[in-house]
């Protein structure tokens, strides 16, 4: 197999026509890889995503081929799939406030260029969900806000329309399934493609503490910052340390590290009803 590519979280191989797909368990924030993994965290993002896949399918099309056709090395933390060519732009889901949304909204007001009411605090649920793209910004650089408008620009307003609807429609399928099991989920980010055929196909991952912000439904209170079940943690962790988001990253100690994993692994159980 010849490696095609390294990213921040997934390595991605060549195997005839397909590709393997494998989760490692590096972990980024603001797009810089830290230099700590988090054990399990690929195998729990995998499996995570594949129970995601089944339950969206009747949505949209996914680049599954197999999960367990994959080299012995890597069971549990790759997938075979199919290779697609991808949209040029991150797609995102906000049904909360929070993160860099809170941040563009005490600013101007809106979200990637979508106007919200005044008076919105941390938190703060939307009246209806949002469709927030950003640019994809290469390894070591950051993503960029993108209005519907720069997205009609890059792909036409065929494409705009049918990735923003497909994007609300994901969010809002896992956000009805989380609520089920007592969570939220506040936002997303989903990478599609187009495969051979042309189909608009969702790959990379789905619904995962990487991609997604989880929070515990009885906890919920708007104005203050939410208990997290992603990579939030990590995320205020490394802000705490005067990091100025650049590569290289700090080391991560231990203690995060365990809260990190156990993180993961409880919003998993909550989410598929079963026993990491």
């Amino acid at each position: 197999m010849e490696l095609l590519h390294s990213g921040k979280v997934r390595d991605v191989y060549q195997d005839g026509e397909d590709l393997i797909l494998v989760a490692s368990d590096r972990i980024s924030v603001y797009d810089v890889v830290l230099p700590t993994p988090v054990p399990d965290k690929g195998k729990i993002l995998t499996r995570l995503s594949l129970w995601w896949f089944d339950q969206l399918a009747d949505l949209i099309p996914h680049h599954v081929i197999s999960a367990t056709d994959v080299p012995e090395e890597w069971a549990g933390r790759a997938i075979r799939c199919k290779r697609l060519r991808m949209v040029p732009v991150e797609c995102v889901a906000r049904g909360y406030l929070t993160g860099s949304g809170i941040k563009d909204y005490r600013r101007d007001g809106a979200v990637s260029g979508v106007s919200l009411p005044p008076g919105l605090v941390e938190a703060s649920r939307l009246a209806e969900p949002i469709f927030t793209p950003s640019t994809k910004a290469p390894m070591g650089s950051h993503d960029e806000p993108m209005t519907f408008a720069e997205v009609v620009s890059s792909v036409g307003p065929d494409l705009a329309a049918h990735l923003r609807d497909i994007t609300l429609a994901v969010y809002r399928r896992g956000a009805e399934i989380a609520a089920e099991r007592g969570l939220i989920i506040a936002d997303t980010k989903l990478e599609l493609g187009w495969d051979a055929d042309g189909t608009l196909t969702l790959g990379d991952e789905v619904l995962t503490p990487d991609s997604s912000r989880f929070w515990p439904g009885d906890e919920y209170e708007p104005g203050r910052v939410q208990f997290s079940f992603d990579k939030q943690y990590v995320r205020d962790w490394s802000l705490s340390t005067g990091w100025d988001k650049t590569g290289p990253a700090p080391e991560v100690p231990e203690k995060v590290v365990e809260v990190t994993r156990a993180r993961y692994v409880d919003v998993y159980e909550r989410i598929t009803g079963t026993r990491w």
